[in-house]
């Protein structure tokens, strides 16, 4: 079946917020246990071998800024200072990763700046080559084909080193594997996560966008069960 976008309620400025709320929190436990954050951290971990001072990072509609604490985190762990910019253009939802960021510690906060950004524009805020890695993680598959592959150069032109493409693999066991992860989820859970799937992408999909992107020394993993994939363009991992 070719990609079908359904708009996800999580996207809706007039969301409520305590919906909301319920929404990002699936989506931290999906980060977590099915390797969207450990994913970032592996195509991380080696710049630090080619990058003077800190790892700079953009992380493109950042959701809770789940993904950022956590590789700050681990970073921090590793002895390597990871400093983030994570944008988001939902004004709720960057209210909500600020909750959650204050319950991170002083270190992982510190590192983090959170900004009000559609992503589509953080070329012209940026500019060219302003952080060693820029991460898009579960928001492409929000995006018509012809925006993914606008946004994809967009973060092409901020990144020094690398460009991690973090996703939904689009098979029918992902199709099965998602309703059964969100059985007796709240409703917005349940909606927002299947036509998320219905909206991700093949191998080749992601592939030919990613060419035609223009997006050179292009890998990908994918990992069917899980139903992700990493593409990444320029990362050592």
């Amino acid at each position: 079946m070719p990609r079908r976008l359904t708009p996800e309620r999580m996207d809706d400025p007039s969301v409520d917020r305590g919906d909301l709320d319920r929404s990002l929190r699936f989506i931290r436990g999906v980060n977590r246990r099915l390797g969207g954050a450990r994913a970032l951290w592996r195509h991380l971990r080696p710049l630090a071998a080619r990058v003077d001072g800190p790892i700079t990072l953009l992380d493109v509609a950042t959701g809770s800024g789940d993904i950022p604490a956590l590789v700050r985190g681990w970073g921090l762990e590793a002895g390597l200072d990871i400093r983030v910019t994570a944008i988001d253009l939902h004004t709720t939802t960057l209210d909500l990763a600020r909750d959650h960021l204050a319950e991170q510690p002083e270190a992982v906060r510190s590192g983090i700046e959170l900004i009000e950004l559609d992503a589509l524009e953080a070329g012209t805020r940026f500019g060219f080559d302003a952080f060693a890695a820029v991460h898009a993680g579960m928001f492409l598959h929000h995006l018509s084909d012809i925006r993914v592959m606008t946004a994809l150069r967009v973060m092409q032109r901020c990144a020094r080193r690398a460009v991690i493409w973090n996703d939904l693999h689009r098979s029918p066991a992902a199709w099965l594997g998602v309703r059964a992860l969100t059985a007796g989820a709240p409703a917005i859970v349940r909606h927002d996560a299947r036509v998320s799937v219905d909206a991700g992408f093949t191998k080749g999909e992601a592939l030919e966008l990613a060419s035609r992107a223009g997006l050179e020394s292009v890998r990908i993993r994918v990992a069917p069960l899980l139903g992700r994939f990493v593409l990444s363009s320029g990362a050592t991992a």
